[in-house]
């Protein structure tokens, strides 16, 4: 961690989930900065520790080998996971979770300098039968009472039954649903300051500054291809610039399409949406990778601020 000061007040950087992350604070209390940063790092390190799937023995690697035995929830836990079935319930299946068997077989953490092989055809068939949020049972408490796209509505813990050999990834909510907390912890702590949370691309901001926040160009990275305000709500962005591989000269980015098993065709290089809450703008940015050649038409569809890079 570090903590330096700016010409608005302080920046506190460090590294969480795999990425770069910092926070904003309009504030020239060094005190309550360093509070701040450490209480967002002692809350990214905790949602990290329970929902990676590339940690042994924590929760979600109990419940990917459970077996078919329920496991109990936590609210936390069931919130997301009714978020999760809400996003696959309004996606048609497209934003799914239980990609976990997909996600295992392409390499995309070798990093982008990485030739690497394909999985085969036949892997990638029996990884889809093991896909399917549909496939997943839960108990009698766990329903549709959430209309809307907000993870905080379950109070009631259920029980969940993952099939024998499903796998479920939580890495499309984990991060953004952080950068939520994050903020919601920054207003509770000093509800006068304005902070801008930046979890590895993925922002919320608590207070009433407006911020400008550059979209990283795909063709150079580390710079802005262009600003985007933010005074209120959160943005987060969904792309391939630094999550592929390359085979034989050709480009995969890290999106796959569940149906398929394969990398969307088509995908812009870039998609950020702006949001009443990160989680929910990185579930539309997700989904507009998602739609491939159709992801202009999506989000128009949404009448919310965005951007697309391809």
């Amino acid at each position: 961690m570090s903590l330096s000061r700016t010409d608005f007040g302080f920046r506190g950087r460090f590294r969480a989930m795999a990425s770069p992350c910092e926070l904003l604070i309009a504030s020239c209390d060094e005190r309550l900065a360093l509070s701040l940063t450490q209480a967002a790092i002692k809350e990214c390190q905790r949602l990290e520790q329970k929902y990676s799937r590339f940690l042994t023995g924590n929760w979600l690697w109990q419940l990917n080998h459970s077996a078919g035995a329920p496991v109990m929830l936590d609210s936390e836990a069931a919130a997301l996971l009714q978020f999760a079935k809400r996003c696959w319930q309004l996606s048609e299946g497209l934003f799914d979770i239980t990609a976990g068997p997909l996600l295992a077989l392409w390499c995309f953490e070798k990093g982008k300098d990485s030739e690497t092989s394909l999985p085969s055809s036949t892997d990638i068939k029996k990884a889809l039968s093991w896909v399917g949020f549909q496939h997943l049972k839960f108990s009698s408490h766990f329903d549709d009472r959430a209309e809307d796209t907000s993870p905080q509505e379950i109070t009631e813990p259920p029980w969940i039954m993952l099939p024998e050999a499903m796998q479920l990834d939580f890495g499309g909510l984990v991060k953004e649903y952080a950068a939520d907390r994050v903020a919601e912890l920054c207003m509770i702590r000093a509800a006068a300051t304005e902070v801008l949370v930046n979890l590895g691309g993925d922002i919320a901001v608590s207070g009433k500054k407006c911020w400008q926040v550059g979209i990283e160009d795909p063709a150079n990275l580390d710079r802005a291809a262009e600003l985007m305000s933010l005074d209120v709500g959160a943005l987060a962005t969904s792309g391939d610039s630094r999550r592929f591989i390359e085979h034989q000269g050709r480009r995969f980015g890290h999106i796959l399409d569940p149906r398929s098993g394969y990398p969307v065709q088509d995908a812009p290089h870039s998609v950020t949406v702006k949001a009443a809450s990160c989680i929910t703008a990185g579930m539309l940015a997700t989904l507009a990778m998602l739609k491939g050649a159709e992801a202009e038409d999506f989000l128009k569809v949404q009448q919310l601020e965005h951007r697309i890079i391809r």
